[in-house]
């Protein structure tokens, strides 16, 4: 069931964004659906490229919730994906984890950049997020995911986060992270957050990187990019907190994409 369920079954949402190329030289939306605390709305057109907010209608994540938004860019589209305000996981009074699911399919020739605001993990709550990305050979993406571990003062949530990419049907990046009160141990070690609460990735495709793959390279401190097989990049990061985070990966999307 769609919208929110009867007592203590949690709320089942879902969105679904279908970008379509209008022959005129912009980008039609002919599917813009969406229910219960996922709302999405139509902004104002930059060129050749369509644009949506994702707007959370109601609070959650919470415990027993599952979110799913799926988004499919056709042949020659454009489209960019944001969202109005960052999304914050909260205990509730359904037993269990809360899902929040991302489906993405972009096609040969199309252009997708998705960059939510941040998801913040409340003391209390138990989230586990998916974000499965399919592209075409000579698709481009730019995708961003931000997380942070509590909000000011208080202590982290459990967050499980599973990010995979396949590129004309090969896996580019297939990465868990899982950190929060139950999680394996070492998820605040030096060796992942080193003591941080914010934590964000950039994946950038692009059909240019099959000929010249992106270098290697620190990005000041605790941020890196690395090319992955395939024409694609993946820019990690931590922060103490989610307005450094943004900085960092505000500055490596600068330097991975050309400026208009």
């Amino acid at each position: 069931m769609d919208g929110v369920s009867g007592p203590g079954a949690g709320v089942r949402s879902l969105a679904r964004i279908v970008a379509r190329d209008d022959g005129r030289g912009g980008t039609s939306l002919p599917v813009l659906e969406s229910d219960g605390p996922l709302a999405l709305r139509r902004t104002r057109a930059a060129g050749a490229e369509a644009r949506v907010m994702l707007v959370g209608a109601m609070s959650g994540p919470l415990g027993g919730d599952h979110f799913t938004v799926r988004a499919r860019v056709e042949e020659g589209a454009r489209l960019s994906v944001g969202s109005a305000a960052a999304t914050i996981a909260l205990p509730g009074q359904a037993k269990g984890e809360a899902r929040y699911d991302v489906r993405i399919e972009v096609a040969e020739q199309a252009e997708l950049r998705w960059l939510p605001e941040q998801l913040i993990c409340a003391q209390g709550s138990d989230l586990y997020v998916t974000t499965r990305v399919e592209l075409a050979g000579t698709a481009r993406l730019v995708l961003r995911e931000e997380q942070v571990l509590g909000r000011a003062g208080e202590q982290p949530g459990r967050l499980t986060s599973r990010l995979t990419v396949r590129v004309a049907g090969q896996a580019v990046l297939d990465q868990e992270l899982s950190c929060g009160p139950g999680a394996p141990g070492g998820w605040d070690g030096p060796a992942v957050l080193a003591g941080h609460r914010a934590v964000g990735q950039l994946v950038v495709v692009r059909p240019e990187f099959a000929a010249e793959p992106v270098t290697a390279a620190v990005l000041g401190e605790g941020a890196s990019v690395v090319p992955l097989a395939g024409p694609a990049a993946l820019v990690t990061a931590v922060a103490p907190d989610g307005l450094r985070l943004r900085r960092v990966l505000d500055a490596s999307l600068s330097s991975l994409t050309p400026r208009p």
